[in-house]
């Protein structure tokens, strides 16, 4: 059977790409596609744990270095129980956040460097995506929509998950600034989406993207 097809969205918080990542396993599974959807950090029960201690606002103390090895246990344990297992059977999956996140955000944003988490990378995962989809909406757009989101949800729901959005908007410019790095290094595996064109506009360029790839990975 043909290996799958892995495909991952990346982006701030705030930028729509957990939504454009729903609508699109929707348009993807009325075509009968074998379609996984999963996040990182989570997707297995080691990684909900690891969720809980990484985005959890009152672990203000949590070194860098941790948080990046923490990074990477989830990761692992994910491709090992839910992306290879996929992949193998022909699926597509589709992941909200992976290594370009880690090194957005401790690479960039924690200032710890590019080469260490790419290193890690090549170490622990040995698995990279087929397509990236990086959303890059405004930034102080997409920062304030993240911030009220999460306001939201920890009222609603008192599940606090803010540790990232409560940091300065310098780590954040740092974080953007990062993806855009990544962006122009790898263009053929990562295609920036950039812009405010909206919900169903977004939809409409990301499914002429993966529909194009897909026939294409499906031809080789």
């Amino acid at each position: 059977m043909p290996r799958g097809f892995f495909l991952t969205f990346e982006g701030l918080d705030g930028s729509g790409k957990s939504t454009q990542l729903r609508k699109l396993n929707e348009w993807l599974t009325r075509r009968g596609e074998d379609v996984v959807m999963t996040r990182q950090p989570g997707g297995t029960r080691l990684g909900d744990r690891i969720r809980s201690l990484l985005l959890d606002s009152r672990r203000t103390t949590l070194n860098p270095r941790a948080e990046l090895g923490l990074m990477f246990s989830d990761r692992a344990q994910a491709i090992a129980e839910v992306i290879r297992p996929a992949l193998d059977r022909g699926a597509i999956v589709l992941c909200d956040r992976y290594t370009d996140s880690t090194e957005a955000y401790q690479g960039g944003g924690r200032q710890l460097g590019s080469a260490r988490v790419l290193a890690l990378h090549r170490e622990l995962c040995g698995l990279d995506p087929d397509l990236t989809l990086l959303l890059l909406p405004d930034f102080d757009a997409s920062l304030a929509r993240a911030r009220q989101r999460n306001e939201t949800t920890a009222a609603v729901t008192g599940k606090d998950e803010n540790r990232f959005e409560s940091l300065d908007t310098a780590f954040f410019r740092r974080v953007y600034d990062q993806y855009r790095v990544i962006a122009q290094r790898e263009p053929v595996r990562v295609v920036a989406i950039e812009g405010d064109d909206g919900v169903e506009a977004v939809h409409r360029r990301i499914l002429s993207i993966v529909g194009a790839r897909l026939s294409q990975h499906r031809a080789s």
